[in-house]
């Protein structure tokens, strides 16, 4: 049969590929935005290793700097945990809550999230590959209209490729100093950072810091 065919040719092992990588885009979608992203509980106060996976609380910050209590939920913060006033929690090593996600992005599930970043990624440059090459450019208007499906697809996916790329590569670079979006972008009102002798006290080296946020 011509299914056979194709399959003895191998022609069917790409499509195959890329379905795979669109369902696995979706799965670690559902994982990522339905996950604890490591909300505080209020049963975890007293308990120890409080800052697992946050990072050591190395000594260049100040030891008068005490876990404060939540204003909204009343838990007790850990370093680096902040409010989310749109989940109605405290998050572990807070990072940004994603409204494409429609949760918050933290200590819990932010590896998967960069990991669906980078599934999204490829199957972006996969499909715009795909939509490319299928464009005929000719001199003829009949020929444009013909082709302006395939244009408008290239188009947004192309918008869609430049902004997750652009979004890996911050996260990805704020993971190697060992620092958070909301650490990145409100350091001056932070107390265990604004009281610090050295600008990011958590940074341990680019390798570390990446081992230590991926295992």
């Amino acid at each position: 049969s011509d299914l056979q065919k194709h399959v003895e040719r191998g022609e069917l092992l790409q499509p195959l590929i890329f379905v795979l990588l669109v369902l696995c885009s979706v799965l670690l979608y559902f994982k990522v935005s339905l996950m604890d992203p490591g909300f505080v509980k209020p049963e975890e106060e007293g308990k120890e290793g409080e800052d697992k996976g946050q990072g050591a609380v190395i000594p260049q910050i100040p030891g008068d700097i005490k876990l404060r209590r939540c204003g909204y939920c009343l838990v007790k913060q850990p370093m680096r945990a902040k409010h989310c006033q749109l989940c109605q929690h405290c998050v572990r090593r807070y990072d940004h809550h994603c409204p494409w996600l429609e949760n918050c992005v933290g200590e819990r599930n932010h590896p998967l999230f960069i990991v669906y970043l980078s599934v999204q990624l490829v199957v972006l440059l996969w499909g715009g590959q795909v939509t490319w090459s299928g464009l005929y450019f000719g001199q003829s208007w009949e020929l444009l209209k013909h082709n302006i499906f395939l244009l408008v697809s290239f188009l947004l996916i192309l918008i869609f490729t430049i902004v997750v790329l652009l979004l890996l590569i911050s996260h990805l670079y704020l993971i190697s100093c060992n620092t958070t979006t909301w650490e990145f972008m409100s350091h001056h009102r932070i107390s265990y950072l604004r009281h610090s002798e050295l600008e990011n006290p958590f940074d341990q080296g680019i390798i570390l810091n990446l081992w230590r946020f991926f295992c």
